[in-house]
């Protein structure tokens, strides 16, 4: 495995130092909720990823919630990243845990206009199983902290826009 994960990012570096253009890239998923419960589908590349709420916040508990989906996008991202750099450094790393949390005041959601909305920190604990030397795992590390995009995108406030376009049930231009 450690080999087609070093094919890959060879192969991805060249592309890049070739076509500076071929760095940009767009990542895309499309949700509906079509019920009156919480429960959405989201399509990612053909794959349905679905969230709804636990029962105490009157969801059907029947998948993780979108806050929940972004601690494990966060380990997830950790996890893989680690893996792509030891790969790349050529260091054994044997597994990867990323335990996340997420800390939210849910007044903020309930309308209080001075409660954030969302998470008022986030934090993680990761343990690297591995032969290597501690300071090659800690060198990893400080790698994987300045370029696992997940952490980047939670650290760093970034522009975030978009429309809402009401459609009238029964419309021509309803969405299917």
């Amino acid at each position: 495995m450690s080999e087609q994960i070093q094919q890959a990012i060879q192969s991805l570096s060249a592309a890049v130092t070739e076509n500076p253009a071929a760095a940009r890239a767009v990542f895309r998923a499309s949700t509906v909720s079509t019920t009156d419960a919480f429960t959405t589908s989201s399509t990612i590349r053909g794959f349905e990823v679905r969230t709804d709420e636990p029962a105490t916040l009157g969801g059907s508990d029947t998948a993780p919630n979108p806050v929940e989906a972004v601690l494990a996008a966060l380990g997830s991202c950790q996890a893989i990243v680690y893996r792509a750099y030891a790969s790349a450094l050529g260091l054994r790393v044997d597994r990867v845990e990323v335990e996340t949390s997420g800390h939210l005041d849910v007044r903020g959601f309930l309308g209080d206009p001075t409660i954030p909305a969302g998470f008022d920190r986030v934090g993680f604990a990761t343990r690297v199983v591995s032969p290597e030397p501690a300071e090659k795992i800690e060198a990893l590390a400080r790698l994987v902290e300045q370029h696992c995009p997940v952490l980047d995108i939670l650290r760093r406030p970034l522009p975030v826009s978009g429309t809402v376009r009401h459609v009238t049930p029964g419309s021509t231009r309803e969405a299917a």
